[in-house]
């Protein structure tokens, strides 16, 4: 098991000013950071991967897919497109040698059609990301797909939405994405939940109820911990908490206060958890 740090509790566009922040978490234990590809290009992060080595910090990253970039998009021109920004952030992902890209990959965010998912969307979906996950074994890199809340995606809500996905793009390198927020909304049983997901997942987020510190909150953690310990899960626990450091990015999400006075207090007091929590699991 690893432990991560998504670093849009400070931002949504890491540049070469955040290697100290990147350091620091280093310093507190962390064995790497997530991060946000919501800006630049794969040449930034090309120049940015000499200073990320020098922390010592492995390195996962995220994104969000915008309604021009929608892979479950009616609109084959605009699948393309998808098709295309995912291998733009795989190759940004392997430039700073990242074998990991997660996040709600299948569907635009927060693009809804006043309707409940159709079997053509999952379809196109599917399709796209297996082309995605093609391009992703070239370069090294696992995709995970990750199921959001119902008021921010309709495409893939719960752990078993999520798998279908995972089953039809049909691809090795395509992987389930398991965040504690969306499925402490999503799913009334959190044990049962990752249980179902055991046999895909590739990457899961560490994240409270309210996106705070977590362990403060209402997530079944202790059921929650067991069931990755029980489905042999070794991979990322990763720390995605927000606040409002980045203000665009903040009212993207609906986050309208801080949950803590630091945001570094929050990534010891996380760490800490996470690391009681798997020991004892």
């Amino acid at each position: 098991m690893r432990t991560g740090m998504n670093l849009l509790l400070w931002t949504a566009f890491v540049t070469e000013e955040h290697l100290p922040l990147v350091t620091a978490l280093r310093e507190l234990g962390f064995d790497g950071v997530e991060l946000p590809l919501g800006g630049g290009d794969t040449a930034h992060y090309e120049r940015l991967a000499p200073g990320l080595r020098a922390t010592g910090a492995a390195v996962t990253t995220c994104l969000g897919l915008e309604p021009e970039n929608n892979p479950a998009s009616p609109d084959a021109a605009v699948r393309a497109a998808a098709l295309q920004r995912l291998r733009g952030a795989i190759d940004s992902t392997a430039a700073m040698g990242g074998d990991l890209l997660c996040g709600p990959l299948h569907s635009a965010f927060k693009v809804f059609t006043g309707r409940g998912p159709t079997e053509d969307e999952v379809r196109w979906s599917a399709e796209v990301l297996h082309a995605a996950g093609e391009h992703a074994a070239a370069c090294g890199v696992t995709l995970a797909l990750e199921p959001l809340n119902r008021f921010e995606c309709y495409l893939a809500n719960t752990v078993a939405q999520g798998m279908r996905l995972v089953e039809l793009a049909d691809h090795p390198r395509v992987t389930l994405h398991y965040d504690t927020h969306h499925m402490h909304i999503e799913e009334p049983d959190a044990a049962a939940a990752v249980a179902r997901a055991a046999a895909g997942l590739g990457h899961v987020h560490i994240s409270e109820n309210d996106r705070g510190v977590p362990g403060r909150g209402q997530v079944a953690w202790g059921p929650t911990f067991e069931a990755l310990r029980a489905a042999g899960y070794d991979g990322w626990l990763t720390i995605e908490a927000f606040g409002t450091a980045d203000p665009e990015f903040a009212a993207a999400i609906h986050i309208w206060r801080d949950f803590v006075e630091d945001p570094m207090t929050l990534a010891r007091e996380g760490l800490a958890f996470m690391q009681q929590s798997w020991g004892q699991a």
